[in-house]
């Protein structure tokens, strides 16, 4: 399972088949979180003084398939935007509905169940209600036991953690009725996408990418009129 397929479930509302909630920034979320998938696998990297070229910049590493096809095609787009900054690449990536390309992938794997219908008998509308939550619920159980419980989180975790936190869902993913706990939680988020959570070797490409998925979407709203 991609880390941006978790996030998108933990989103997702299970029965009403939507985003629950306010949801912010999910389209660059994703991106980011395709982005961190290729990085934790070695695939892509952000440069450093040490490459040629800019440092700061992206650069594919390796771009023989991964047998999955949401970062197939990512792998795909970057080939063709190598030497951009990591904030550049998402709004490309997010290109061709995202959102729904995974949603379609997860429901053809049977985690989600695909529901077509009309409002008002006009309007097009499309629900994504859980059909198999098992995974779904060993993603909550591992956030609690970081979260609540302090456990360290591995990369994937902490990543997952970081990108929840930029889409403003950890109130929904950590709701239990306690406010006290759900305000500790909240600071242990913070202080996980904050600080150095990825290996060394990987630190630096995917703590780019995720403070590029927060700033992005503040960037372009400063540039509206």
């Amino acid at each position: 399972m991609l880390i941006a397929e978790d996030l998108l479930l933990l989103v997702y509302d299970d029965e009403a088949g939507k985003p629950a909630g306010m949801i912010s920034n999910l389209e660059y979320s994703l991106s980011g979180a395709l982005l961190v998938e290729l990085a934790l696998r070695e695939r892509v990297d952000v440069t450093t003084e040490a490459d040629e070229g800019e440092p700061g910049r992206m650069v594919v590493r390796d771009g023989a398939p991964t047998g999955s096809a949401p970062l197939d095609d990512a792998l795909e787009r970057l080939a063709g935007l190598e030497g951009c900054k990591p904030k550049d690449v998402l709004g490309p990536l997010a290109k061709g509905d995202l959102t729904t390309r995974l949603l379609d992938g997860l429901a053809e794997r049977g985690i989600l169940r695909k529901e077509q219908g009309r409002v008002l008998g006009l309007f097009p509308t499309t629900r994504w209600p859980a059909e198999d939550s098992r995974h779904e619920d060993e993603v909550r159980a591992q956030l609690r036991r970081v979260l609540h419980e302090g456990v360290e989180p591995d990369e994937r975790t902490a990543a997952l953690i970081a990108l929840l936190a930029i889409t403003t869902a950890l109130k929904h993913v950590l709701d239990t009725g306690d406010k006290d706990a759900a305000r500790t939680a909240q600071r242990r988020a913070k202080e996980i996408a904050e600080g150095n959570w990825a290996g060394d070797a990987l630190r630096k490409a995917v703590e780019e990418i995720v403070t590029a998925t927060l700033l992005v979407p503040t960037v372009l709203a400063a540039g509206n009129p």
